[in-house]
């Protein structure tokens, strides 16, 4: 995966701020998740740009992270959301 590719959200997936944290419901499979901090703002990103660069620019500049850290944590999160087909890179 690299910061140059884009994201394409599913049409099933219904996202909610809920309590301070951010649920998804797959309405295909009816599966639900509920994402941490780090994964809400990730998701609120992607949700706005559909881009892993424009992701990252704009969470580096909001949290004290490592580049390396935060990279990492962007992938790792995507690539749970392709496993649950929630997201198309």
């Amino acid at each position: 995966m690299h910061l140059n590719q884009t994201i394409k959200l599913s049409d099933n997936v219904f996202a909610q701020l809920v309590d301070d944290e951010m649920v998804l419901l797959d309405m295909a499979s009816e599966n639900y998740f509920g994402l941490d901090e780090t994964g809400s703002a990730i998701w609120q990103q992607l949700s706005k740009t559909g881009s892993l660069q424009a992701t990252y620019d704009a969470l580096i500049e909001e949290y004290e992270i490592q580049p390396a850290q935060l990279e990492a944590d962007i992938f790792a999160f995507v690539q749970t959301l392709v496993d649950a087909g929630l997201v198309e890179v």
